[in-house]
């Protein structure tokens, strides 16, 4: 397994569309817009692989003051729990680190909550609703 970067409008950035629709979006009975999708060109893109095929994606988006917004983490429903959405959030970690981010957060599923918690992030405030389904603020400070 191996994590690398996509190029937005790229093959590899339509399988990541793809992977996040069947696992975030369609089971809301929600999709994207061409409008949304638009919008990733400024963002960073990570996908992570066996060999020839995306197994997990996660998009990094730059915000204020150093920090580093981390969404659409999704894993291939097939190869969910057997440890790539940490190995994927970690490798972006560190590439934010080395980019000079001192700090990542995320709005988190509610049911993805223990699984950031695991991996050094903290609930901010209260749950509030995002995509029809509740989410918390979380985040973590990247140390060196």
């Amino acid at each position: 397994m191996y994590v690398k970067m996509l190029t937005f409008g790229s093959s590899e950035w339509n399988d990541m569309v793809a992977l996040r629709d069947e696992v975030l979006r369609r089971p809301l009975g929600l999709q994207f817009t061409a409008e949304y999708l638009q919008k990733e060109k400024y963002d960073f893109l990570f996908g992570l692989y066996d060999g020839e095929s995306l197994m997990a994606c996660l998009i990094l988006s730059p915000g204020e003051e150093r920090s580093i917004q981390m969404r659409q983490v999704a894993v291939s429903f097939l190869m969910q729990g057997k440890g790539l959405g940490k190995q994927l959030v970690t490798a972006s970690e560190r590439w934010a680190i080395n980019n000079g981010y001192t700090k990542m957060f995320c709005h988190a599923r509610a049911t993805a909550a223990p699984f950031y918690l695991l991996l050094g992030y903290h609930i901010v405030g209260e749950p509030f609703t995002e995509v029809s389904i509740e989410h918390f603020y979380m985040e973590k400070e990247l140390v060196h």
